[in-house]
């Protein structure tokens, strides 16, 4: 056997397990009582053998005589380590009865919340308002900021003297308790005011170019100075560029939401 084509089939299938769901659309009954090869009298359905080959083609790999000869042979191998573990009573194992049963609600829980997304499709007008949500929430924008940052209002307020006497942000700054910034002259790179808590950028978008806060500005984190370097236009993609990736997200909250809910349902004692 093709030893890269073997390796390749080990790592899959740990994967083919979540992979299963995913297949049942394209099986039939019938598949799962036609016998693929029969090892030691023991025959394994042809579905296992389905199961991985598409695991295989769903990653680029060709479906080809080579492959399905890879795949009995990797499943030959399963079925006689299974006998000779079974033999040895390791399926009586606590620990291995455990292992068994989080692998078997792990294919469960992946065919549960694929045909729960299957059945609540997002709509285009959904993906539409999220994207008009999220330009609204991103403004037209970027600023590019610099902060200090440090407990107390009397240190900001002595950094501001500082900066009126003539002395450097970018020296000041290596006073910040921001450690990632703090040695780039307090430089934050260019971000959308959302990028930040409030009080920042409420701050920080009244400034003009080049300008520095001259009253502290308190946020979680502690005291700011702020200052501002730069603005440009902010540049988002296309819907059509945005699409897929906000469909994505929608529909991971879709599922989070469903599975809170389940779980503020359920009875736990």
């Amino acid at each position: 056997m093709n030893r890269t084509l073997r390796h390749a089939l080990l790592l899959a299938f740990a994967a083919s397990l979540t992979a299963t769901p995913a297949l049942a659309a394209k099986k039939n009954s019938g598949d799962a009582a036609t016998v693929f090869v029969t090892v030691n009298g023991k025959a394994i359905p042809k579905n296992r053998a389905d199961t991985l080959i598409a695991g295989q083609t769903s990653q680029g790999q060709p479906d080809s005589p080579e492959l399905r000869s890879a795949v009995k042979e990797e499943l030959v191998r399963r079925e006689i380590l299974t006998q000779e573990a079974i033999k040895k009573g390791l399926d009586k194992n606590p620990d291995v009865q455990a292992q068994i049963e989080l692998s078997r609600q792990g294919v469960l829980i992946g065919a549960y919340l694929k045909n729960y997304v299957q059945s609540h499709p997002i709509s285009d007008d959904q993906i539409k308002a999220e994207y008009e949500a999220l330009k609204a929430k991103l403004g037209s924008k970027e600023y590019k900021a610099r902060h200090i940052l440090v407990e107390t209002a009397d240190e900001a307020r002595a950094i501001v003297e500082k900066l009126g006497k003539g002395e450097k942000f970018e020296d000041l700054a290596k006073q910040s308790k921001d450690p990632g910034s703090k040695e780039r002259g307090g430089d934050l790179g260019w971000a959308t005011p959302a990028s930040f808590v409030k009080p920042f950028s409420d701050a920080m978008v009244k400034l003009e170019k080049g300008k520095y806060t001259t009253v502290p500005v308190k946020s979680d984190f502690g005291w700011h100075v702020i200052q501002l370097d730069d603005t440009r236009e902010l540049k988002l993609p296309s819907f059509d560029e945005a699409k897929g990736q906000i469909a994505q997200q929608l529909q991971q909250r879709l599922v989070q939401k469903h599975v809170e809910d389940l779980r503020a349902k359920a009875k736990v004692e």
